[in-house]
């Protein structure tokens, strides 16, 4: 009896252990459970686990359980007193982390931990009908972008011997896809059984969050060499990274000199990176665009022969697998040049955005929605190989912190675009056709000149 009992032990317990063990396996390969990368990764997955938990419920809440009209203006309400005051916090969220080079780890159970916290707060106020309910998903959404950038400033501590930072971001982000992916569904699932329970289980996955993100290397912590990065400099800012001679502080000249010389910035190695991280914000903001567009206009006018709630899962669906996709040609074109990738995959996104306003329809917007993913993904793994082969180390953690902060502006912006355009879908297809046609005219020119040219500095060191 006692060994039967064993025996459907083990038959329950194997799938469970052998799926984990896969996981692990597939997480650690080629070196990333060595370096700690692994342990980011998978880190990573449990971040998009709470986050789209905590998502299925605000969107139940604000969009779906209202009449059309009443859910425009609750969520013009919720950009009002959430996205507003955060492109007021956002630009103070790289500095205030340069500040702590040496807790990033904390940083990131801090960031877990508050949205642990702030989803018992949201729950409370779902079951309520309080106004709780706002100022906790600013919170949340503050907390969300801090774990970002502290996570975007990680990633090159924990690099195997042998892979590139866009292969390391590729991994990371996918398993972020996989896992909300997943949760997605587990969260819709909670949320028939009442309102509050999506949130119950994003408390239970950020708690493990908070505790997973001590379990990264010491070396996370490590500032040594580091610096603070610009995003906006001059000519004087083109000499490098800040030099203290420390053998002659007591030489008024050099205190002079030192005193003028100004703290580098992106681009004293050119203007790839700043280019790049245009035309990324003109895909961000087309993204943000789409998504609060989108879900107002099928929702009033769904997809020919589909319910509203089908067409929306349909575009997201497309523009998760247009993510995904994304992601993995970037680990496959890691090693072309990465100015012509951005100056390609946003040309094609305008097309497509010009094409699907012209002949509107539920198939183009649908491919719309993968393309816009796709080229955000993509073009977005690309910055990330400019910042590392252009940046010198001692800025690069910094200049990952402000680049994702301006990133995070550009998608609210493009959100609130979308939010006061009227359903018509023509017109509104037209508005994201000139979002991506401004940012690749303007950043057009500079990124094949820097192709042409090439990095202007020494090789990366990381």
């Amino acid at each position: 009896m006692r060994g039967a009992v064993r025996s459907v032990g083990r038959a329950l317990h194997l799938p469970v252990t052998g799926t984990a063990r896969g996981i692990r396996k597939a997480t650690h390969a080629h070196g990333a459970g060595e370096s700690g990368l692994g342990k980011l990764i998978e880190l990573h997955a449990v971040n998009g686990a709470g986050d789209v938990m905590i998502t299925v419920a605000l969107a139940s809440t604000v969009f779906f359980s209202v009449p059309t009209d009443e859910a425009r203006g609750r969520v013009a309400l919720y950009l009002a007193i959430t996205m507003a005051p955060f492109t007021v916090l956002a630009p103070v969220i790289g500095p205030l982390l340069d500040r702590l080079p040496h807790g990033r780890r904390a940083a990131m159970a801090g960031a877990m931990l508050a949205r642990a916290l702030l989803a018992l707060i949201i729950s409370g106020a779902v079951a309520g009908g309080s106004l709780e309910l706002y100022p906790a998903a600013l919170g949340v959404l503050v907390a969300s972008k801090a774990y970002g950038v502290v996570r975007s400033a990680v990633v090159p501590r924990l690099l195997p011997p042998g892979f590139s930072l866009v292969k390391a971001n590729s991994r990371v982000t996918l398993a972020g896809l996989l896992a909300t992916g997943v949760a997605a569904p587990v969260g819709a699932g909670l949320h028939a059984i009442g309102d509050p329970w999506p949130l119950y289980g994003a408390f239970v996955i950020f708690v493990a969050g908070t505790f997973l993100s001590f379990t990264l290397p010491s070396k996370v912590d490590s500032a040594k060499g580091e610096d603070v990065a610009l995003l906006a400099a001059d000519e004087e800012h083109l000499h490098g990274p800040l030099r203290k001679d420390r053998t002659d502080r007591t030489d008024r000249t050099d205190r002079t000199d030192r005193k003028e010389t100004k703290r580098p910035g992106l681009r004293t190695v050119g203007p790839a990176v700043t280019h790049a991280l245009g035309a990324n914000a003109a895909l961000r903001c087309l993204s943000g665009f789409l998504i609060f567009f989108l879900a107002f206009l099928l929702r009033e006018h769904p997809l020919t022969g589909e319910s509203a709630a089908v067409s929306l899962g349909i575009v997201g669906v497309a523009a998760g697998a247009g993510n995904a996709l994304g992601t993995a040609v970037g680990a496959w074109l890691r090693s072309r040049t990465p100015e012509i990738i951005i100056v390609t995959v946003v040309a094609v996104a305008l097309g497509t955005a010009i094409v699907a306003a012209l002949f509107f329809g539920a198939f183009l917007v649908a491919v719309l929605a993968a393309v816009a993913g796709f080229a955000q993904a993509l073009a977005k793994l690309c910055l990330d190989a400019l910042i590392q082969r252009d940046v010198p180390e001692q800025v690069r953690t910094s200049a990952f912190a402000r680049s994702e902060t301006l990133l995070q502006m550009a998608w609210v912006f493009g959100g609130a675009v979308g939010i006061v355009m009227p359903l018509n879908g023509t017109l509104g297809l037209v508005v994201a056709a000139l979002i991506v046609a401004a940012g690749w005219l303007a950043t057009l020119r500079g990124l094949l000149s820097s192709a042409r040219h090439g990095p202007r500095t020494r090789p990366r060191v990381a």
